[in-house]
C-alpha cells in the first residue's frame, strides 16, 4: 500500500528512494509493490542495491509488461468477436449517411454469408494494436519516469500519445477493413488478401490513406483513456468481491469509451470517407471534412448519424476490453 512515506510491503515501510518507480495512482499500486519488494528483498540479503538487484528487478519489469502485450492481444480477441456486426452496421452509416434501420437492412441484403466478411482485418488489425497500445504505454511511462524529472501526469500523457503514434503503423490493416465493408467493393475482391492486392497496383501510399485521422484520434483518446481511467474507478462503489471487480472495470472502460468515441465520430466519419477511395487524388483532412459538411445539410446533427449506435457499440467493446483486460493481468 502506498503511503506518503513509502511503500509498505509485508508490514514493513519502505522508503520510495528504494524504489525504481513511483505510482501514486491506486490503479498502478500492484506493480509499485512488484518492483519495491524485489528491491527490498535484494537489500535485506546484501544490505544496499547491488549490479544483481539491478538485473534482477530488470527481468521481473520485463516479465510484468510483456502481461501486458498478451492481455490486450486476448481482450481485442473478444471484443471483436462480439461485436463486429454492430460496427459493420455503423460503417454503413459513417460512410452513406444512413439511418439506422437503412443500415440495418442493407446487412440482411447481403446475407448472413457477408456478416462477417472483412473481419479479418479488424481481427488483426486490433489485437495487434490494443497490445500495443497497452503494452507499448506501460513501457513508455516506465522508461519516461525513470529518465525524466517531469510530473507523473505529463509523463503518463507523453506515454500514451506515443503509444498511440505508433498504433498508426497498422493503418493498412485499418484500410482494407473499410475496403471490405463497403459493398461497393463487393465485386472488386473478396477476401484481405485480393484487397492488399489491389492496393499495391497504387503504391505503399495507398496503404495509409486516411493516416492523419487516424494521428489525430489515437494520440489524444490514448492519453484521455488512461488518464481517466483510474480516477473513475475510484469513484465508483468500493469493489468486494471479483465479480465486484470486474463489472466496476467493465463500466469504466464502457463510459471511457462510448465518451471518447462520441468526441472523435466526425474524426472517423473522415477518416472513412477517405479509406474508401482507391487510388486518385489524394485529399486533405479539412478538404475531406468540408466536402462531408456541404454533403449533409451544413448540419452538425448529420455529421453525427450513427454516433448514437457508436455510443452503445462502445459502451458493450470497450466494457469488454477493460473488464477482460483486468481479469487477464490479474490471472497471469
Amino acid at each position: 500500500m502506498a503511503t506518503a512515506a513509502g511503500v509498505r510491503v509485508r508490514g514493513t515501510l519502505v522508503p520510495y528512494q528504494y524504489c525504481k518507480y513511483r505510482y501514486t495512482l491506486q490503479y498502478q499500486e500492484r506493480r509499485t509493490e512488484l518492483y519495491c519488494s524485489t528491491e527490498s528483498r535484494v537489500m535485506d540479503s546484501e544490505g544496499s542495491a547491488s549490479v544483481s538487484s539491478k538485473e534482477y528487478l530488470s527481468s521481473d519489469i520485463m516479465a510484468t509488461s510483456g502481461k501486458h502485450y498478451v492481455c490486450g492481444y486476448c481482450a481485442a480477441f473478444t471484443n471483436i468477436a462480439v461485436t463486429f456486426p454492430i460496427q459493420k452496421v455503423l460503417f454503413r452509416q459513417q460512410l452513406y449517411g444512413l439511418k439506422t434501420k437503412d443500415a440495418v437492412h442493407q446487412l440482411q441484403k447481403d446475407g448472413m454469408r457477408n456478416l462477417y466478411r472483412g473481419i479479418l482485418p479488424p481481427l488483426m488489425q486490433k489485437t495487434t494494436t490494443l497490445a500495443l497500445m497497452f503494452g507499448l504505454y506501460e513501457d513508455f511511462s516506465s522508461l519516461l519516469l525513470r529518465h525524466t524529472s517531469a510530473p507523473e501526469l505529463l509523463t503518463r500523457s507523453l506515454a500514451a500519445v506515443l503509444a498511440g503514434t505508433a498504433e498508426a503503423a497498422l493503418t493498412p490493416f485499418e484500410r482494407v477493413q473499410t475496403l471490405l465493408q463497403d459493398y461497393k467493393h463487393h465485386d472488386k475482391f473478396t477476401n484481405t488478401y485480393q484487397a492488399f492486392k489491389v492496393l499495391k497496383v497504387h503504391g505503399a501510399r495507398e496503404y495509409y490513406r486516411g493516416l492523419v485521422p487516424i494521428l489525430l484520434r489515437n494520440g489524444p483518446s490514448n492519453a484521455l483513456f488512461f488518464g481517466l481511467r483510474g480516477p473513475i474507478k475510484q469513484c465508483l462503489p468500493e469493489a468486494t468481491s471479483h465479480s465486484a471487480h470486474l463489472v466496476n472495470d467493465f463500466i469504466c472502460g464502457g463510459l471511457l469509451g462510448a465518451v471518447l468515441g462520441f468526441l472523435f465520430f466526425p474524426v472517423n466519419v473522415v477518416k472513412t470517407r477517405m479509406q474508401a477511395q482507391i487510388g486518385g487524388e489524394f485529399q486533405s483532412f479539412s478538404e475531406v471534412f468540408a466536402k462531408i459538411w456541404q454533403e449533409r445539410d451544413r448540419k452538425l446533427i448529420h455529421l453525427f448519424r450513427g454516433a448514437h449506435l457508436n455510443y452503445h457499440r462502445s459502451i458493450l467493446s470497450w466494457g469488454i476490453i477493460n473488464a477482460t483486460y483486468e481479469l487477464l493481468l490479474k490471472l497471469l
